[in-house]
């Protein structure tokens, strides 16, 4: 049975048992404690933390996973993976433990025929909690499960918590029996090799304390309503149902493994080496479309860094099997056919994901080559001073920088005779694990910082927004924070935080900024509002400031936005939509929305695009856009369903979370977008629109800034400003401006270059007269002193090279010439042959030297350069290098 079938017959299965089918979440976890989607139930959390009040009693859903802890791992057992799918079917109050179970095995056991999965009865093996004595009753009297394949197991495998003081609940698993090939008989406590978990069947039930680790947390009590949270590893249950040996031999994976045996000769099960390098391969490719594919660009941050490192450690297994050329576009290509079955926007989308994939290709193999004179220079360094062991800070360097694999580097190093410190690199990676993992647990605790907002929301419901129709109106305050923390009354100064049952004020969100202005109570007391956030959704949180009298709960209030502010930010928000549509006639749906921020008279918009953006089409983009705001088209906003926005063609954000009804923004026949920000209500409101440039801010993703209404007229202005005063200074028309200044640039140019000239003859003049008056110190001639200030490093260099040249060959010689540059001391050293057969070496003599001057320096033996911080130690400088030559000499 394929796994887009397994997919199909699970969501088919619960939703014909009246469960609600909920589409899988992004990966892009809409989670501040959660960098991506780690598991099934995180697309569920605020409903079981009471956040959110679920939209039905019942749901399911296949949920696309991404695990990263041991990316290391990857390729060395079958067992480790980074994606995988977590089929879940999940329960609000209604059934429970009884329910879920049958359930389960009706699924399992039933034939392939009846729309189950077929699996036989006697090889299905249960554990339970160990004092969990209701699920072993069902399972054992309802179900006719044998006693002695039901199995008992602490807390550490059987209790399920988040981590953090909420829900929590024992857990009754379901493990299939894979046969004594697979090792000894006894049950999932003694072989989980041969007995793997399929199943997990979570009773959320109680709950739990703060504490640390999977046991030492205490038992709060039970909770409101008892609610049920499971989950299926598809990819597992496909290794049973397809016959294979692991996951990684299963239909989405294995053809991705054949793909690499097409473009490398190398086959799967040849050699334990290449097996690693097949599994890495698979794996890795497959988990970096299904995160393009949500909207992750590769870079050097959070989710970004975690795709870039996935896609760099493929590409690395594929050259490492003999793989010389690209290889991304085919392996992509792969992936996107097969687990495009299951998530047809893979297909959708295929361009902008292959567009990612082979940018970050390139910046690898480029990362490469510019990686490897960083090791090269490191190797020479260890070997001069006598090493034969690279350090582990360097191996670190090359692979938290460049990219670089460990395998790499130990690989090119041995190439070059050396090993690698491989503890001392563990041990910086260690570090750095564990930093995250501080961070991580210190954002958990966040959820504690929510328990305020969400006592408002159970207490008084979301807050209802009025925004869109009005801009100020009368409220009541249903919740106060002084401080962050909740408070009956707030007095004049106080920061605080104001919750208010309806609002004109419109909450950050979808890239557009907060609104400000005031509350005013009828008791005179007046709140200068600076932000509004949503920290729990549906709430709108007031940020600002009581400037006069006291605020109470309960009090009666006039909310009023700045007008001002808000409709110079709608302007920004249209703009954007326009920008956004422009572009991407312009460049094709690979210049998919990034990201935007609107703010008052400016907006910036980020996008997909592998390149930069000639300033032609940024030309014609601007044009486009302006030319709509000249055919005055409506802007209106209409509420529909999900389905039915996609059928119009409406235009979602990567990254966002949308419920089934949605709020639709189009812009007469041009622009159409899934959008709760406030908008102009015509395109003539908007006045005029200046794009003030593009730039690069990560791999495959560049960012449009510009300027709307008022704002780009003032810029304008002032342009026009300086194009006239420019006028008078070159005395040319406008159109004549940019030959003149070029013919002037260009002129300029060559008196520089003429200039250069005549510095570097006078600089070499003196190379005679040093050469005649070199020293002799046991018979190594040596030119050692200060030439003028203000010589370049460049310039320096070629006088040092033309004095060494003017000593005879046969005799031992030593340049070292010292000068002040920017106020800073540099030095370049030369020795020919002789000298260094005597044991004088460039690279020895500037470390000597830069030591003394409060720097540093290097370079080969022949000739070296460095630098320093104090130009009033060139003296003793001069001291130190006379000093070794005599030593050494």
């Amino acid at each position: 049975m394929e796994s887009a079938e397994i997919r199909r017959r699970w969501l088919s299965f619960f939703e014909e048992r009246g469960h609600a089918v909920v589409p899988s979440a992004s990966l892009i976890a809409d989670d501040p404690t959660l960098l991506l989607v780690n598991a099934g139930m995180v697309p569920f959390k605020p409903y079981f933390l009471g956040e959110t009040k679920p939209p039905a009693p019942r749901a399911t859903s296949v949920q696309k996973c991404v695990r990263t802890p041991d990316i290391e791992e990857v390729g060395k057992t079958t067992r480790h993976g980074t994606f995988f799918q977590m089929c879940g079917n999940f329960s609000f109050g209604d059934y429970f433990k009884e329910g879920a179970i049958q359930y389960a095995w009706e699924l399992l056991t039933s034939s392939v025929a009846d729309g189950g999965y077929g699996l036989e009865p006697e090889k299905l093996w249960i554990t339970v909690y160990l004092d969990d004595d209701e699920a072993e009753q069902i399972w054992r009297e309802k179900i006719g499960v044998p006693a002695e394949r039901i199995q008992r197991l602490g807390k550490k495998d059987n209790f399920w918590s988040m981590g953090v003081p909420g829900p929590c609940g024992p857990c009754s698993e379901i493990n299939y029996d894979r046969g004594p090939e697979f090792g000894v008989e006894g049950g999932p406590a003694v072989n989980d090799e041969r007995y793997v978990e399929i199943w997990n069947l979570v009773f959320m039930q109680y709950e739990r304390g703060a504490g640390d680790g999977k046991e030492d947390f205490p038992i709060l009590g039970d909770l409101p309503s008892k609610n049920i949270d499971t989950g299926l590893g598809l990819e597992r249950l496909a290794m049973i149902l397809q016959g294979v040996q692991n996951m990684y031999e299963t239909d989405t994976l294995r053809v991705v493994m054949d793909k690499a045996t097409e473009l490398t000769g190398v086959q799967y099960g040849a050699a334990q080496g290449t097996d690693v390098s097949m599994r890495v391969v698979a794996d890795h490719i497959r988990t970096s479309v299904m995160l393009i594919g949500d909207g992750v660009t590769p870079g050097n941050e959070g989710r970004g860094y975690v795709l870039r490192r996935i896609m760099r450690r493929a590409i690395r297994n594929m050259r490492l099997m003999g793989a010389t050329g690209p290889v991304v576009q085919d392996l992509v290509d792969v992936v996107i056919n097969t687990m495009g079955q299951q998530y047809p926007e893979l297909v959708t989308d295929r361009k902008r994901i292959e567009t990612v994939a082979l940018a970050e290709e390139a910046a690898f193999l480029k990362a490469v080559k510019g990686g490897t004179n960083i090791l090269d220079t490191a190797v020479s360094e260890t070997k001069a001073a006598g090493g034969t062991v690279l350090s582990g800070d360097k191996a670190f360097l090359l692979h938290d920088t460049w990219g670089f694999p460990i395998d790499l580097t130990l690989e090119m190093a041995a190439e070059q005779g050396l090993s690698v410190d491989e503890p001392g690199f563990r041990r910086l990676m260690q570090e750095q694990r564990d930093r995250a993992k501080a961070d991580a647990k210190a954002k958990k605790t966040g959820h504690a910082d929510m328990s305020a907002y969400r006592e408002i929301a159970d207490g008084s419901g979301a807050t209802e927004f009025t925004g869109y129709a009005t801009t100020q109106g009368e409220s009541t305050i249903v919740g106060l924070l002084v401080n962050g923390v909740s408070a009956p009354a707030a007095s004049e100064g106080d920061e605080v935080e104001v919750v208010l049952d309806r609002t004109p004020f419109y909450a950050e969100g979808g890239g557009q900024l907060a609104d400000q202005g005031r509350i005013k109570l009828d008791t005179g007391a007046v709140i200068e509002v600076r932000d509004v956030q949503q920290p729990v959704p549906g709430v709108s949180v007031h940020k600002g400031s009581v400037q006069v009298g006291e605020v109470t709960v309960g009090a009666s209030a006039y909310a009023a936005i700045d007008i001002k502010r808000r409709r110079a930010i709608a302007r920004a928000h249209s703009a954007t939509h326009l920008t956004h549509q422009a572009l991407r006639d312009a460049l094709g749906p690979t210049a998919a929305q990034a990201g935007s921020e609107n703010s008052p008279g400016r907006f910036r918009f980020d996008f997909g695009s592998p390149n930069a953006v000639p300033g032609s089409v940024l030309t014609d983009v601007e044009q486009k856009i302006n030319d709509v705001l000249s055919r005055e088209l409506d802007v209106t906003a209409e509420i529909m369903s999900i389905d039915e926005a996609k059928k119009q063609g409406a235009i979602a954000e990567f990254g966002e979370k949308y419920g089934e009804r949605v709020r639709v923004v189009t812009i007469g026949d041009f622009s159409k977008e899934l959008c709760g920000g406030t908008h102009v209500g015509n395109t003539s409101q908007l006045g005029l629109v200046k794009l003030l440039g593009e730039s690069s801010i990560g791999s495959g993703v560049r960012r449009v800034e510009a300027l709307v209404g008022v704002d780009a007229y003032n810029f304008l202005a002032k342009e026009h400003t300086v194009v006239a005063q420019l006028q008078e200074l070159v005395k040319g028309r406008p159109e004549e401006l940019p030959e003149k200044i070029a013919s002037m640039l260009g002129k300029l140019k060559d008196a520089e270059k003429e200039i250069e000239k005549f510095r570097a003859e006078k600089v070499l003049q003196a190379a005679a007269g040093l050469a005649a008056n070199a020293q002799d110190i046991h018979g190594v001639a040596l030119v050692v002193g200060q030439v003028a200030d203000g010589i370049g490093a460049d310039d320096l260099r070629k006088l040092v090279l033309d004095v060494r040249v003017r000593i005879p060959g046969d005799r031992p010689a030593v340049v070292a010439l010292f000068t002040v540059a920017n106020d800073r001391p540099l030095t370049v050293i030369a020795t020919n042959e002789a000298a260094r057969e005597r044991g004088l070496k460039a690279g020895d003599l500037v470390r000597t030297a830069a030591k003394t001057l409060g720097g540093g320096g290097g370079g080969k033996p022949d000739v070296a350069q460095g630098g320093g911080q104090n130009p009033a130690a060139i003296p003793e400088a001069i001291s130190a290098v006379e000093r070794l030559v005599v030593e050494t000499a």
